[in-house]
């Protein structure tokens, strides 16, 4: 059972009519789930003037049009639950593909293609989620370049519960798109390669036929779509909503959350606009920005991904406080990604990323 207790200059709720001259920090446990306390800071936990070691706020610009992802998925965050990838696809793929080791979540940044699967065709389209259950076969056919975000996780992607929201909240069931039964397009070749990944590893079996040849399904298992365009945020005129509260799938050790477009709470209300200062001691956190005015960052461009670990507080940009007040909606849509345990940078990280991030804290 909780335990409240207070001392000092405090205020009565979260996030609201915060004492003057004080910066409030959010230490939490569980990311944005479990027990929680809220401290308030005479300076800025962000206003540091150095930084040794690796633990800081990190930040890979817009970096599709790197030979690294042209063409193929390239990873640039991992751990045993889940590994974040990007490619810039200018080409459809050369052979089937099927994944043994996870399950996958692509998110259409930009372009159009469609999806041909043992289930059907999915039409691919920007701001499109679509997930792809472990052991899928598919064929991604490319229509305009696409860059794309995919999210491999080592458990199944679920829908997050929505309690006294009832159950059209965040998105309706009919926003969801399932794909109608159909053999693949492609029935004239003389063979057909499936690439399986298993273990890391690739091997290929190939077919005298198209082994998209399903001529009907049923069951509870099947590729999805939902648009980050139809998620329908929490908002409070009053109070501002947690991460949390944007979670549009849960995984094992992990959430998916949308921020999209939505109105800002209300100054008369003295509530705290930009993100609270945090310090989630057990969730690393992954914002993948996909279009909009991110005005809690400064010179964050879409397609950028930042990388706030575990142990060292996050939280907006200086200006941001100065901007917030003149808000009152924000046109950000982006995709966080909240893991329980570290991430690890890859090598393709570290050499795209912008090695000065953490200063753009600092106050010149």
């Amino acid at each position: 059972m909780e335990s409240f207790k207070e001392s000092g200059k405090v205020t009565k709720q979260a996030h609201v009519k915060i004492p003057a001259g004080t910066y409030e920090e959010e230490h939490g446990r569980k990311g944005f789930f479990g027990r929680v306390s809220h401290l308030y800071h005479s300076n800025r936990p962000t206003d540091w003037s150095n930084i040794e070691g690796e633990l800081k706020p990190r930040n890979l610009p817009p970096s599709f049009e790197s030979d690294f992802f042209d063409n193929k998925f390239t990873a640039t965050l991992k751990n045993n639950d889940v590994t974040i990838s990007q490619a810039f696809l200018k080409k459809s793929f050369e052979n089937f593909f099927r994944n043994a080791d996870f399950d996958e979540l692509y998110f259409i940044h930009e372009g159009e293609g469609k999806l041909e699967t043992t289930y059907g065709h999915i039409e691919c389209i920007k701001g499109d989620y679509i997930i792809l259950p472990r052991g899928t076969t598919y064929k991604l056919f490319v229509n305009s370049p696409m860059k794309i975000l995919k999210i491999e996780s080592n458990s199944e992607f679920e829908q997050p519960t929505r309690g006294i929201l009832g159950p059209n909240a965040l998105y309706d069931q009919t926003a969801i798109k399932t794909p109608v039964a159909a053999k693949g397009s492609e029935q004239n070749l003389s063979e057909y390669k499936v690439e399986i990944k298993r273990l890391g590893k690739i091997s290929v079996v190939t077919y005298p036929f198209n082994p998209l040849d399903v001529e009907g399904w049923k069951g509870s298992v099947y590729p999805w779509k939902l648009s980050i365009y139809d998620y329908c945020p929490i908002t409070s005129h009053r109070y501002h909503i947690p991460p949390s509260g944007h979670s549009t799938f849960i995984a094992k050790n992990f959430v998916v959350c949308s921020f999209v477009a939505r109105p800002l709470e209300f100054t008369s209300e003295e509530v705290l606009k930009v993100p609270f200062y945090h310090s989630n001691i057990d969730y690393d956190e992954v914002l993948f920005y996909h279009q909009g005015n991110f005005f809690s960052r400064d010179n964050i461009d879409a397609g950028a991904i930042t990388f706030h670990p575990q142990g060292i507080h996050h939280g907006p940009h200086p200006k941001a406080f100065e901007k917030a007040n003149e808000k009152e909606f924000t046109d950000e849509f982006a995709v966080m990604i909240d893991t329980r345990y570290p991430l690890v940078p890859t090598d393709e990280f570290g050499e795209l990323e912008d090695k000065n991030y953490w200063k753009s804290w600092m106050i010149n």
